[in-house]
């Protein structure tokens, strides 16, 4: 299991647009510079974030602008923009498991409350952080 980088992808994108928010023109090919991905990856993450009405994306000039207050914006409302996780949740299981084996039959049983809880907890403390979080740290930063 793994979460795709665009969850952390996003959260560099935020970091950005804080950090050089007075200093620079904030493009898709400037922020691909900082992140070193695909500026075409980057502007579909920005459109991610843009559907879920955490930016604004000012096409041509170029510019983000973060719609709420940063202490508004948790890491779970960026995972939920950016990441496809379905709604039987986090935990893919194989496919069918063999009915006749003892374990096969039962997996689904032992297994399903225990990583259901394990995402609720995940989930829980992205909640807990907030990109004020992101801001403290950037502020921290020395050129």
């Amino acid at each position: 299991m793994q979460i795709s980088s665009r969850f952390t992808i996003a959260l560099h994108i935020f970091a950005c647009v804080e950090y050089f928010k007075d200093k620079e023109k904030i493009t898709s090919d400037f922020l691909s510079g900082s992140i070193r991905s695909n500026p075409v990856i980057i502007r579909n993450i920005l459109s991610q974030l843009k559907k879920a009405g955490l930016i604004n994306v000012v096409r041509g000039t170029g510019g983000i602008e973060i719609l709420k207050d940063p202490s508004e914006i948790t890491f779970y409302d960026v995972y939920k923009a950016v990441e496809a996780v379905k709604e039987e949740g986090l935990f893919h299981f194989h496919e069918e498991p063999n009915p006749a084996c003892p374990v096969g039959k039962n997996i689904h049983r032992i297994l399903d409350g225990k990583l259901s809880e394990i995402q609720e907890a995940m989930e829980n403390k992205m909640k807990s952080y907030t990109l004020l979080d992101i801001e403290k740290g950037i502020k921290e930063i020395k050129d």
